[in-house]
């Protein structure tokens, strides 16, 4: 009977149980990741595993009927399923986050909020906000979103094109940004899809590519008065960037999952492989060796430091707003820390591992996706900068 790999991160039996029920999802998910990838189709039958299993309602309030999991926790079980699909575990996670961040947030009217959370616990419908477009860029840099919102009478009247929408085939609704022509803001909305809302099958892309992003056309959507959720003031903290945006390590979380799976996928390959030229099994062999131990350091040291930011955030309720510079760090470590395993673990393989038929081709395209999530890694580089920078610009002022 093979002994049980020891997590140092598992803290508890409630984790343990975590770690076995997602690890379980993610070796059913595994037996047709590579389908999905290959034919870049929306894997609609993991999603109803893990509808069937729970899963969806995982970061929902209990208040709703959901299991209300913590970050650390989310970040566990996320971890897990990305080592059996990373697109799938990166198009969940979406979801995940976003319960995870709104019930703590609330930023919303109750009864919306409420009503969203029975959805997702009773009928498995899925959430996720769609804020990308191609004419504006990345909007985390700033920019203004090209979606308008017009008033009209009883609501609104929303046109525009969503880009990277992860999850477009499975949502019946989700929320977007848009610019309030009228107010000079932009606000967050509700849209529940009709004729009107046109998902377009654009997402071909190198990895992660049963996300489903692709693009949302919306023409001259009526939303009601309510499905205004809330107005992105400037002046203050909006759901987004709020608590440091913790949430979002549940991204590097993902990809750090992928680079799980390829250090499990090479440390297996090399204690298997016999090298006629070295008379023994490439695990002897000193090159191999200095690159495993390479991605042992790189693996331990990522987990190291995801773990140990959810845990001093979470440990730290008081000071959630002062963690902005750890959780942009991990997301540029672990994303680079992961795409070099994977890297390392293609080296261990050799050329073989460059074929379309080989799992190993299939986790380096996925995990070259990483960086390219906001914060990107000038945006990275520029915060702490600029945050190392004030902190010595304001003790030198406090002693003049």
């Amino acid at each position: 009977m093979a002994v049980r790999e020891f997590d140092p991160f598992i803290r508890n039996e409630r984790e343990e149980k975590l770690a076995r029920y997602a690890e379980a999802l993610a070796s059913q998910i595994a037996e047709t990741a590579h389908v999905y990838d290959e034919s870049g189709a929306f894997p609609f039958e993991h999603f109803d595993l893990l509808r069937q299993e729970g899963y969806l309602k995982l970061t929902v309030p209990k208040q709703y009927g959901g299991n209300e999991i913590s970050l650390y926790e989310t970040l566990l079980v996320q971890e897990r399923l990305a080592r059996g699909d990373g697109s799938t575990a990166l198009a969940v996670g979406w979801h995940l986050l976003t319960f995870l961040n709104l019930r703590s947030v609330r930023p919303w009217k109750e009864e919306v909020f409420a009503r969203l959370c029975t959805a997702a616990v009773k009928e498995g419908k899925m959430l996720n906000i769609i804020s990308s477009e191609r004419e504006t860029g990345n909007l985390a840099r700033g920019g203004i979103p090209s979606t308008i919102a017009k008033r009209t009478s009883g609501g609104y009247m929303i046109s525009g094109v969503k880009s990277f929408a992860s999850l477009a085939p499975i949502l019946d609704h989700f929320t977007i940004t848009a610019y309030l022509e009228d107010e000079d803001k932009v606000a967050e909305f509700l849209i529940t899809k009709n004729e009107n809302v046109k998902v377009i099958e654009s997402w071909n892309t190198i990895g992660m590519r049963s996300t489903g992003s692709h693009d949302i056309e919306l023409n001259d959507v009526f939303v009601p008065e309510e499905a205004l959720l809330s107005r992105l003031d400037g002046s203050r903290i909006n759901r987004f960037v709020a608590d440091s945006r913790a949430y979002s390590l549940e991204v590097p979380a993902v990809y750090l999952g992928i680079a799980w799976a390829a250090r499990d996928f090479i440390l297996d390959f090399a204690v298997s492989k016999y090298s006629r030229s070295f008379g023994g099994v490439i695990a002897d062999i000193p090159h191999i060796r200095d690159k495993i131990g390479q991605i042992e350091i790189l693996l331990k040291s990522s987990r190291h430091t995801l773990y140990a930011i959810a845990e001093k955030w979470e440990n730290n309720p008081e000071h959630k707003d002062c963690f902005s510079d750890e959780v942009s760090m991990a997301k540029y470590l672990i994303c680079n820390n992961a795409i070099r395993i994977v890297e390392l673990a293609m080296r261990i393989a050799g050329g073989h591992a460059l074929s379309k038929h080989h799992k190993l081709e299939r986790l380096f395209r996925d995990v070259q996706c990483g960086p390219f999530h906001p914060p990107q890694d000038d945006m990275v580089i520029q915060q702490l900068a600029d945050s190392a920078l004030t902190k010595v610009k304001n003790k030198k002022g406090k002693t003049i």
